[in-house]
């Protein structure tokens, strides 16, 4: 069963976590985001582990928080990689009425459970996709800036290097396809807001 904490930012909170679910008998494995936990949990229990999870300080998202925000992830991963279109000129519009909330309200759920923004997810995806179809050889860095809607190919240059530490022109000219993967489920370590990641780090 998964369960989602609240943005956990420190070492200290990941082994808070581990150890008071240990205490309960229960066997996590990855612990990020969100805790995997081999065991089905039944209502008692899962009162428990909020419970003890709140001594140290964190706090489990309720199911209905975490649906919407797997929902908002779904709903631009969707958008980025599968549509047929250039994006959404106005995204936040397009998530509310998707969604049947306001903007601000999403943004701030987004943020509570996972540490970074809507608009930075976006962007990681957007990267990700122009990743691809720089790999594919089938249109140019114009039209990816258009697809993906950059207002130029500067632009788009821009926040390609900030992510992956490299321009799309030297992307493009490596000659081992190496793949520099960023998880759709996404690491929120390079997640965080202004946070910039070297290639060594991101391989």
């Amino acid at each position: 069963m998964k369960l989602l904490v609240k943005y956990l930012l420190s070492q200290v909170s990941l082994i808070s976590v581990e150890e008071e679910l240990n205490k309960l008998g229960f066997h996590p494995g990855h612990i990020n985001l969100s805790i995997d936990i081999k065991e089905d949990i039944s209502h008692d229990q899962h009162k428990q582990i909020k419970m003890a999870l709140r001594k140290g300080g964190l706090e489990l998202l309720d199911d209905k928080k975490g649906r919407l925000i797997e929902k908002i992830k779904k709903i631009i991963i969707d958008m980025v990689h599968d549509a047929d279109e250039p994006l959404k000129t106005n995204f936040s519009s397009y998530l509310s009425e998707k969604l049947s909330y306001n903007y601000t309200y999403l943004a701030n759920i987004f943020s509570e459970g996972t540490g970074t923004t809507i608009e930075h997810f976006l962007i990681i995806q957007k990267i990700e996709r122009a990743k691809q179809l720089i790999n594919q050889h089938k249109v140019n860095l114009t039209e990816i800036a258009f697809q993906l809607h950059y207002s130029s190919v500067a632009h788009l240059s821009n926040q390609f290097k900030k992510i992956t530490g490299l321009t799309p022109s030297f992307f493009k000219s490596l000659k081992k396809k190496t793949h520099y993967s960023i998880s759709k489920g996404v690491n929120p370590i390079i997640l965080l807001p202004g946070f910039t990641k070297s290639v060594l780090d991101i391989i």
